[in-house]
């Protein structure tokens, strides 16, 4: 949010400048983001004085230029060559000197001033037309002065051109209060006034408000008043369409607002100025002469001011005459009841909206506007009468309008002030620092937080209704200590800590080191958000979409489920860079997926129908070897992905080969396999479904894994590393070739060679299988190496021939092996 320095100071009267001020918001919570300089008139017209032309005659080479002298309030007058049509001798004008920069027309290519000869004559300056200075568009002749303008005075401050600068607030959605330059000022005015400075927020004067006649009386009727608590209007007639003042225009600009005309803009200012956002209707098109505050029926269709037909439900509060609505309350108006070029009499709405229907409604049409951001935030509900007569006299001033009835004001239910109890030793313990009971009365009386009471250390107060951030005790501690300011609180010399209970094993240590893991290997770690869109679940079996999460207010339709699996974001991720040639890619990424079971037993939680499991997702895709001078590229596979999961587990101590691999049946993979630990899924790993793939417009091969890190957890709770002196003693391979059914499995002859060979089997490795015309029906061949070792001595061929006899042996009985030549 921007804040305009020049329109600040008309409420604070203070000489402490933009930037001191800026850093006096930063220590108060209303952090500044940017301090920008903004000129009126790009490059402030130095250089530009008020002259007056002595003598004007003809050029004697041309038949439009003039020869002329100027007065600039220096020791010499200037001789000037000027080919306007007006320039005459008498004349007072706005005169450039050399070295003046100019920027024509408001724009970003400068003009410099410099000594020149025009046909022969030299010209020590130019005497400007507005377009030429940038403060207008004519080009009819220079700029013509009142006889009265002082010769010598800098254009600047003749035309009051004020350099102004933006505060650019990071307003939090916690202070609704400070979304005005009224807001902002009372901040800090708090603060000064805590330090002791008599200093006052200078609100503008509403007390000539007084009706001119009751020309113009519209009734009001509000038949939710839950969803409207206060309602105020009033009218103003014979008001004159026209361009706004410069100042107010100025203001609106700084704000971030094009000025439009003087009735818009008014209502404009006064939401910038107090927070209170304010509806202007053309009083000509209320039918009826009464404004109902209501619900219409479900599908009522409503054409906006952008021109877009919206369709209401029975939950949207709309502003209507007695025949239609007009204005969807506190977020947009409609096309056909606003201020339009023709507009004479004008009813102004003040009301205090609630701010959950405000914020609902304004997320179901995905309108986003000035005033749904403060409503949905909460505004003052004591500020609604003022701002109506703050904005009918600006019309009466600026618009020449009538002020045509009295304010009606329903106000059934006033919100009271919120009303606690705080302890001066609980604001001690709170923040960790002694504040002298003094200072905290002077801050909450710069606050306007009244104390109501005062009991043995404990203050009853009442906080007024704007802030709706402090409505408890520590609100209001936090409040304290944000005037008296973050940084007078000493960091303290000694530090008092307690070992604090951390599980083992730690979940947060496990990640990251599964995270320094992959990342040493190559891999890259990527974070998307935990909502994702529904469209990507319909129609699945694995993760269908009623057991999706759903977002009771989404921020679009992108947007409006909790994810029940990581693919989908790993697939975007792969689309993006994909798109940007960068198909070589191997990721990860850490998260939560979510679950909802409509059938769960919720009669002890409502709770117990949702689920969350935090999960690691791995992708690999395209190229997972580059081609170098000495190597050839390598297309990554189901087995580049495989041999990840394998040392990624092995880093944990879990044996891939240990885990029961069973096929995958997923209408997200292709192919592949799940890996099942205790009887519940570890890991799947395989092929994406190409169906998946064409929905990111995907045509290369994309293998993905997701493993249940909550299990791993807990399997990892139960390994032990065991350390062991490295072998003084050679190890010894051996090959074997077995024939053996398709049905057998490697994982089975592994499990069967550690189980005969327990003392000097190291490890079991395959490392070719053949299947083909040449093998019989039904059988495959595995070529397997064995590694053998003794620790306490050099194996012998005797020893390591009686090992290798004992496993063919036993492959051939347990699983009708035969061994190949």
């Amino acid at each position: 949010m921007n804040i305009s320095y020049n329109w600040l100071r008309r409420y604070l009267p203070t000489d402490r400048t933009a930037e001191q001020l800026a850093e006096i918001l930063t220590d108060i919570g209303l952090e500044v983001e940017s301090l920008e300089k903004v000129e009126t008139v790009k490059g402030g017209l130095r250089g530009v004085v008020v002259g007056e032309v002595l003598t004007c005659t003809d050029h004697p080479d041309s038949d439009h230029l003039h020869i002329t002298t100027v007065d600039t309030g220096g020791p010499e007058p200037l001789g000037i060559v000027c080919g306007a049509a007006n320039c005459r001798a008498g004349l007072k004008v706005l005169c450039a000197t050399v070295g003046a920069v100019l920027y024509p027309d408001g724009g970003d290519e400068e003009f410099k001033i410099k000594r020149s000869k025009i046909r022969g004559v030299e010209s020590l300056g130019m005497l400007c037309a507005e377009d030429e200075l940038g403060i207008g568009t004519s080009h009819d002749g220079i700029m013509e002065l009142p006889a009265d303008a002082p010769v010598g005075m800098p254009a600047g401050e003749y035309l009051r051109i004020e350099d102004d600068y933006l505060i650019g607030i990071g307003l939090t959605p916690n202070r609704a209060d400070a979304a005005s330059h009224i807001g902002v000022a009372r901040d800090l005015a708090a603060y000064l006034r805590s330090r002791g400075e008599q200093i006052e927020v200078r609100m503008p004067d509403v007390s000539d408000f007084r009706p001119d006649d009751h020309a113009l009386e519209i009734g009001i009727t509000v038949e939710d008043p839950e969803a409207a608590p206060r309602y105020a209007g009033v009218t103003v007639t014979g008001c004159k369409i026209g361009p706004s003042p410069e100042w107010m225009q100025n203001c609106l600009r700084a704000a971030g607002i094009n000025p439009k005309n003087n009735l818009v803009d008014i209502t404009n200012f006064v939401l910038f100025e107090l927070g209170q956002p304010l509806h202007a209707f053309d009083a000509s098109k209320i039918e009826g002469g009464r404004i109902v505050v209501k619900n219409c029926a479900e599908g009522t269709p409503f054409v906006t001011l952008d021109g877009v037909e919206r369709t209401l439900t029975d939950r949207d509060l709309m502003i209507c005459s007695a025949e239609r609505p007009m204005c969807i309350a506190g977020v947009f108006g409609g096309q056909d009841s606003g201020i339009g070029d023709t507009t004479t009499d004008v009813f102004i709405e003040s009301a205090y909206f609630n701010p959950v229907r405000v914020r609902k409604t304004a997320r179901r049409f995905g309108l986003n506007t000035d005033a749904s951001f403060r409503f949905e935030r909460g505004i003052d509900p004591n500020m609604q009468v003022y701002a109506a007569k703050r904005a009918a006299l600006l019309m009466k001033e600026l618009a020449g309008g009538r002020i045509s009835s009295d304010i009606t004001d329903l106000y059934p239910a006033p919100i009271a002030d919120f009303t606690f109890d705080v302890s001066f030793a609980r604001i001690d313990a709170l923040i960790g620092k002694h504040i002298p009971e003094q200072t905290v009365r002077t801050i909450l009386d710069a606050l306007e937080i009244k104390v109501l009471a005062e009991q043995e250390g404990t203050l009853t107060v009442a906080v007024p209704p704007y802030r709706v951030d402090v409505q408890r005790e520590a609100d209001l501690i936090e409040e304290i200590l944000r005037i008296y300011g973050y940084n007078n609180v000493e960091i303290p010399t000694l530090v008092r800590s307690t070992l604090s209970y951390a599980p083992k094993p730690d979940k947060n240590r496990l990640t990251n080191i599964a995270a320094d893991f992959l990342t040493d290997n190559g891999f890259t770690e990527i974070m998307s958000n935990s909502l994702t869109r529904a469209a990507y679940y319909e129609g699945l079996q694995s993760y269908p979409a009623e057991q999706c999460v759903r977002i009771l207010n989404p921020l679009s339709s992108d947007l409006n489920v909790m994810r029940q699996t990581l693919l989908f974001h790993m697939l975007e991720a792969v689309q993006l860079n994909a798109n940007r040639r960068n198909g070589d890619l191997k990721l990860y990424e850490f998260g939560n997926c979510y679950f909802h079971r409509a059938d769960a037993d919720t009669s002890e939680s409502p709770l117990a129908a949702y689920s969350e499991t935090f999960r690691l997702a791995v992708a690999v895709t395209g190229t997972a070897v580059k081609q170098s001078w000495n190597e050839q590229p390598l297309a990554a596979s189901f087995f580049t992905l495989r041999a990840a999961a394998e040392k990624l587990l092995r880093r944990f101590g879990i044996d891939i080969y240990a885990l029961k691999s069973e096929p995958l049946h997923s209408d997200l993979f292709a192919d592949g396999l799940s890996l099942v630990l205790n009887g519940k899924v570890l890991a799947q790993l395989g092929t994406v479904n190409p169906r998946i793939r064409r929905t990111f417009d995907l045509k290369q091969e994309v293998y993905f894994m997701e493993l249940n890190f909550d299990l791993l957890v807990k399997a990892v709770k139960k390994h032990r590393i065991a350390v062991a002196e490295l072998s003084k003693f050679p190890e010894v391979r051996r090959d074997l070739a077995l024939l053996v059914d398709k049905s057998v499995t490697f994982g089975a002859l592994r499990d069967l060679a550690f189980a005969t060979e327990r003392k000097l089997l190291k490890s079991v490795a395959l490392f070719d299988v053949y299947e083909g015309d040449k093998l019989p029906e039904g059988k495959k061949s595995y070529a397997l190496s064995f590694v053998l070792e003794d620790k306490t001595r050099t194996l012998d061929d005797k020893t390591i021939d009686r090992v290798m006899a004992n496993l063919t042996a036993r492959f051939e009985s347990v699983c009708g092996a035969q061994v190949r030549a």
